[in-house]
Formats: C-alpha cells, sequence, structure tokens
C-alpha cells in the first residue's frame, strides 16, 4: 500500500517537511516513491506547496494521504476556491 504522508528534512527545532509518496512499510525518512511538495510549519502563515496533479495522480492510483496530508489537501482546496 502506498502512503501520500510528511518526510522530515529540518533542522533541529526547526521543522521542515516533504509530501511524499512512499511504501507504508519504511520508515518515515526512507526512500520515497515520488516528491509532491513541501510544508513549512515554521513560518507564519504556514507554507505549503503542493503539486496538485502528481497528487491527484497517485491518489488515483490507490495512494491514500495520511491524516495530516488530508488536512492539508483541504486547507489547500478552500484557499483556491476562495481566489
Amino acid at each position: 500500500m502506498v502512503k501520500i504522508r510528511l518526510s522530515r528534512v529540518g533542522a533541529k527545532k526547526r521543522p521542515f517537511y516533504r509530501i511524499v509518496a512512499v511504501d507504508e512499510r519504511r520508515p518515515r525518512d526512507g526512500r520515497p516513491l515520488a516528491y509532491l511538495g513541501t510544508f513549512d510549519p515554521c513560518t507564519k502563515p504556514e507554507r505549503v506547496r503542493l503539486e496538485k496533479e502528481r497528487i491527484d495522480a497517485w491518489i488515483a492510483r490507490g495512494a491514500r494521504p495520511s491524516p495530516v496530508v488530508r488536512t492539508l489537501l483541504r486547507k489547500h482546496e478552500r484557499a483556491a476556491a476562495a481566489r
């Protein structure tokens, strides 16, 4: 099963995450199948960059987003609808 989840790449006490497609049996920071975006929770407002087409393609192939990634996708969709 493929999951779309966060992979931490930031420094100590300065988190920065990549949104990745990865086999669910791999460790959190293991080698991903694809990079799908980034998430920086330390900026105000939080900075999120999503490659929506690639994420949609992975979901169409059966990948499941983690709860945090699902929340980020919903926020992104709401922000796009408000524009």
